[in-house]
């Protein structure tokens, strides 16, 4: 798999986009914001709300969290359904805290964020199941319970079953991980922004352009190197010791890795379908398929990273439906402002699948006759005779009556054979026979077509009408045939001693004597005008 295809500064580009989203979308997860104890005021139509945020799951599981990062575990108590007292009930607290801080998924956007819950399960509408964490015993689900209000004015609150509580106190003696602060100083271990130790941000943001240029060397391709380092994080995540939110943070980032790969990977696929299409169509010489083929590509490229995008919203907990109404309105105010643009690629796709002209064609468009050199987007470009390029949008061509010269199969051979006033007849019949046997006797003429006859008794002439057609599609050969048979008829009339008429003008003046010195002058074109005195006209 070779990156050939694409763009020299995509990774980069590809990378910045889904880390933009991260930041703005992802953000909501890795920094979530401290309980201030400050509420707005309950209208008439809204219940009361809890003090320590327990209105919602994903409400109590954020304050116990908070709570435990602050060495506040008397607080976190207040979040167990337990019947613990005193010390007790604080020591399963930080436990829960410890478990919940090493082992829960650090997908907290799945969790639910309404005051009635998920309702999983209709049979058990107060329960909702917030995780699962992998112990020795096999899977444990994190259950937290709506509980009824003692009071009619105080509100119900989310709290951590006790059928969870009973079984943490033996999650918490197999959580025995590597610690990574053994291995730091203490400075470093304990400066944190955010609650993320700086030592592992600095960590994440320097070994993955490392760990990048790595498996470039492997020679792994470029569009799976981002996969392999999300599968090497979550690898990691399985036997390090982290907080939630330097797993979150971990997580974060293996999720954008993982979708700039697919992402990545289609676009790639876009681009070897490309170069597949453009070399089938060479082969059966449809070349003006090359531009629609392109347009295809980048169709596919843009669909493609909006499908990444999309991923990338609804999984940091966004709403990709208004981002997608938003790109459907902001679509629709693009196509408005380029018309005009859009009428010629429409006329561009009806010309190559109606296949109306073709690259190398011949064609007559109103007083233009030259050669189709392409056929682009938005115009196509014309080989004029007088060898200019012309480019004329494909809106016209499509509403124009286009004259394709180079599909015709046969050429029109067309003539009109004009004879002097004294042919006689004899001669005229020798003359008509002699034409017609001899165009009879080409090879290269349709027989059934050839039409020799007096078409009229002209004013000037008699007008002989030679009409046949010429087997051959070629203009430059037909050239060369019609040359041979006008030479030959040429020769039909001299051996039958007719002569061809030419208009001419003769003026006599009132002087006779100046009339005998007056010249006779020959005109190639009838033309009737009045002398001073007299004219006639006569072929000559």
């Amino acid at each position: 798999m070779k990156n050939s295809y694409l763009p020299s500064g995509f990774p980069g580009t590809l990378a910045a986009v889904f880390l933009l989203i991260a930041l703005t979308g992802g953000g909501a997860v890795l920094a979530q914001p401290a309980a201030t104890g400050q509420k707005p005021p309950a209208t008439a139509t809204e219940l009361p709300k809890d003090s320590l945020g327990r209105d919602t799951p994903r409400g109590a599981l954020l304050g116990l969290m908070r709570a435990g990062r602050a060495g506040q575990f008397d607080a976190a108590a207040l979040y167990l359904d337990t019947t613990a007292k005193g010390k007790d009930r604080i020591d399963l607290a930080r436990k829960l805290y410890v478990v919940l801080d090493r082992r829960l998924p650090a997908r907290l956007n799945d969790i639910s964020d309404q005051p009635e819950g998920a309702r999983a399960n209709p049979l058990k509408p107060d329960q909702d199941v917030i995780g699962s964490i992998t112990t020795s015993e096999g899977p444990l689900d994190i259950v937290v319970e709506r509980q009824a209000a003692r009071g009619s004015a105080a509100p119900a609150a989310w709290l951590f079953s006790r059928q969870t509580l009973d079984r943490i106190p033996g999650v918490y003696g197999e959580i025995d991980l590597i610690a990574i602060d053994r291995y730091l100083p203490e400075a470093l271990a304990k400066f944190r922004i955010g609650g993320i130790r700086v030592v592992i941000g600095l960590a994440l943001i320097l070994l993955l352009p490392l760990f990048y240029k790595l498996l470039a060397l492997a020679r792994t391709p470029g569009a799976l190197r981002p996969l392999v380092i999300a599968l090497a994080i979550h690898w990691m995540l399985t036997f390090v010791d982290l907080p939630l939110r330097e797993r979150q943070l971990f997580t974060a980032a293996a999720a954008v890795l993982t979708i700039a790969s697919g992402t990545w990977i289609m676009l790639w696929l876009n681009a070897v379908g490309e170069q597949y299409a453009r070399r089938h169509f060479q082969r059966v010489n449809v070349i003006e398929i090359a531009a629609l083929v392109r347009l295809g590509r980048r169709i596919a490229d843009i669909l493609a990273v909006v499908a990444g995008v999309t991923v990338a919203i609804a999984y940091f907990g966004g709403n990709p439906t208004a981002a997608l109404a938003g790109l459907g309105i902001g679509g629709i105010a693009v196509a408005l402002a380029a018309q005009k643009t859009l009428e010629n690629v429409i006329g561009g796709l009806s010309l190559v699948f109606d296949k109306a002209v073709r690259a190398g064609d011949s064609l007559r468009l109103g007083d233009v006759v030259g050669t189709v050199d392409s056929i682009g987007l938005r115009s196509t470009r014309i080989r004029t005779l007088d060898r200019t390029m012309l480019s004329v949008p494909n809106s016209q061509i499509a509403n124009a009556s286009v004259e394709t010269l180079s599909a015709r199969d046969m050429c029109w051979f067309h003539h009109v054979l004009a004879l002097r006033h004294d042919t006689t007849p004899d001669q005229l019949r020798r003359v008509i026979d002699g034409v017609r046997n001899g165009l009879a006797a080409h090879p290269l003429l349709e027989g059934q077509s050839i039409r020799v006859r007096l078409l009229r008794v002209g004013e000037w002439s008699f007008d002989i009408e030679v009409f046949a057609y010429v087997l051959t599609g070629n203009w430059e050969r037909f050239l060369e045939i019609q040359e041979q048979l006008l030479v030959s008829i040429l020769k039909i009339v001299e051996d039958a001693g007719a002569r061809i008429a030419l208009p001419a003008r003769v003026l006599h003046t009132a002087d006779t004597a100046a009339a005998q010195d007056q010249s006779v002058s020959v005109s190639l074109h009838p033309v009737r005008s009045a002398s001073t005195v007299a004219s006639h006209e006569r072929p000559r």
